[in-house]
């Protein structure tokens, strides 16, 4: 009888434990980003290296103070992907990070391989917006757009 207990105690806890680190994963660090705060205002490295804000509507975002990674942001851009090309610059392997599942306007696998076909475009939106993290900007000939923040070569050494 004992040892049910004990072995009872053991699946509980970690039961108890695998919920909190999904919660903690999934929920308690993330805040969203007001469309109108500092945080989303997107911008662009034009060929130059000036920063220069980018034409941004319908913004939806999150992002948390425990990691600078955890930045997401959806919005959409009249800017064309011509103008775009000829004007910023392009970012060389844009890795685009997977956010929490409530976050459903950023798909990070989709927007992934829609980056290796040539269906979306990356761009550099800050270079060490944190020390050692890049943010991203990916972006769609229908003008959708997502960005996120992703390491960059310096912290990879």
């Amino acid at each position: 009888m004992n040892g049910k207990l004990v072995a009872g105690f053991i699946v509980l806890t970690a039961l108890l434990a695998g919920a909190a680190i999904y919660y903690l994963q999934e929920y308690a660090y993330y805040r969203p980003v007001e469309p109108a705060s500092a945080a989303a205002v997107i911008r662009l490295t034009d060929l130059s290296g000036g920063v220069e804000p980018m034409l941004a509507d319908a913004f939806e975002g999150i992002d948390a103070e425990s990691s600078p990674l955890r930045f997401r942001g959806c919005f959409r851009t009249p800017m064309s992907l011509a103008l775009l090309s000829e004007t910023y610059v392009a970012y060389e392997d844009p890795t685009p990070l997977i956010g929490p599942k409530w976050f459903s306007c950023f798909d990070a696998n989709r927007i992934g391989a829609d980056l290796e076909t040539g269906a979306a475009v990356a761009f550099l939106s800050e270079r060490n917006i944190h020390p050692g993290v890049d943010r991203v900007v990916a972006v769609y000939p229908d003008g959708r757009a997502y960005a996120w923040q992703q390491l960059n070569e310096s912290a990879e050494k």
